[in-house]
């Protein structure tokens, strides 16, 4: 992570709320207190940025400079709106397709599901605020700069995502090694969410009972599991086979 991903202090991590810039969380020393700190915090959840009391010693391993018990962690990657993104699809003449991610934590694992949303054609990626891998330089560089290129919208409730994503059409197709549909018997070619889970826990139950089907990835070996990035991309390279009419192999 490099230095430049870090604003420590109130008045620089005010300014950075206040200017524009994407900051994803911030650190605040757990016993802070003071009618600036309170200030910061009222601000951040304004504008949705979650906040997370830690001891100061994290506080001082993250950072040598002055940081007055707050660090905020910014984003390299410009968040943009669902709304916006599945209109835009929509416009395009093209049938919307969005990659939800459901608790997926590993920096290395957005990275590789961006560059398959990039490379199969999907037209964003929708992820919560809270509980997701953080998109700094090394989930850019995971990604070998899909992050940059790809639409990315970051919501504070991913259920309320879904059912907004569900106003403008799109079927929410979960994928789930739960499910008895293998993915390839789905109908996947009109507009859709694609949903994958956690490395460790898959989509958790509120997600799945959100959904309009589950499907599962056919497996031959005796491993029971895929790691997420692979299994999102066979997953979007099923969509990309329904809806370029490509017979399956």
């Amino acid at each position: 992570m490099g230095k430049d991903e870090l604003i420590c202090g109130i008045h620089p991590v005010m300014e950075a709320l206040q200017g524009g810039l994407h900051v994803e969380k911030l650190l605040v020393r757990r016993d802070a207190g003071g009618k600036g700190m309170q200030e910061l915090k009222n601000l951040a959840r304004e504008q949705g940025v979650p906040w997370q009391p830690v001891p100061v010693e994290k506080l001082d391993r993250l950072t040598s400079t002055e940081h007055q018990g707050v660090v905020a962690f910014i984003s390299q990657v410009a968040m943009q709106d669902l709304d916006g993104v599945i209109a835009q699809a929509y416009e395009q003449g093209e049938d919307p397709l969005i990659v939800a991610l459901d608790g997926v934590t590993d920096v290395r694992n957005v990275g590789a599901i961006a560059r398959s949303a990039e490379c199969f054609g999907a037209h964003g990626m929708l992820v919560p605020k809270s509980g997701t891998a953080r998109l700094g330089s090394d989930a850019v560089k995971s990604s070998a700069g899909a992050l940059l290129r790809k639409p990315v919208c970051r919501v504070d409730d991913l259920a309320m995502a879904l059912e907004r994503a569900r106003e403008h059409g799109l079927r929410i197709i979960a994928v789930t090694e739960k499910a008895e549909m293998p993915i390839e018997s789905c109908n996947l070619a009109g507009p859709v969410v694609l949903v994958m889970g956690a490395e460790d826990t898959g989509i958790s139950p509120v997600i799945l009972r959100k959904a309009d089907a589950l499907v599962r990835i056919r497996m031959a070996g005796q491993i029971g599991s895929l790691n997420v990035s692979v299994a999102t991309g066979i997953a979007l390279h099923a969509v990309l086979l329904q809806r370029t009419g490509a017979p399956a192999r």
